[in-house]
């Protein structure tokens, strides 16, 4: 499978893909996690729920790898199909990262 750790040792592929150098993403990611959980709250609580934010099934990948997906399909504008066949998803579930 395909992820953050097994790219960021080619530092040269790695900006080639992203569009970013690996301490660019490092920095990048840090600061979007520090956000996310917030923001999904406040993004999951607009609307009427039948069950708790947080329930229900857990992402394959971690935020680092789908932030990676993220730049993966803005830089090179591959088709979820072939984002699911490196990152090993369905191309639903690509969709749902990226979006």
């Amino acid at each position: 499978m395909f992820n953050h750790t097994k790219l960021s040792k080619k530092p040269k592929q790695f900006l080639s893909v992203t569009g970013l150098t690996v301490p660019q993403f490092d920095s990048l990611s840090k600061e979007i996690q520090k956000q996310y959980k917030d923001t999904e709250v406040k993004r999951l609580s607009k609307k009427k729920r039948q069950r708790e934010i947080g329930a229900g099934r857990r992402f394959d990948h971690s935020i680092r790898d789908r932030i990676l997906m993220f730049l993966m399909y803005y830089r090179m504008y591959t088709t979820y199909d072939m984002l699911g066949m490196i990152f090993d998803l369905n191309k639903s579930n690509v969709m749902r990262d990226i979006k």
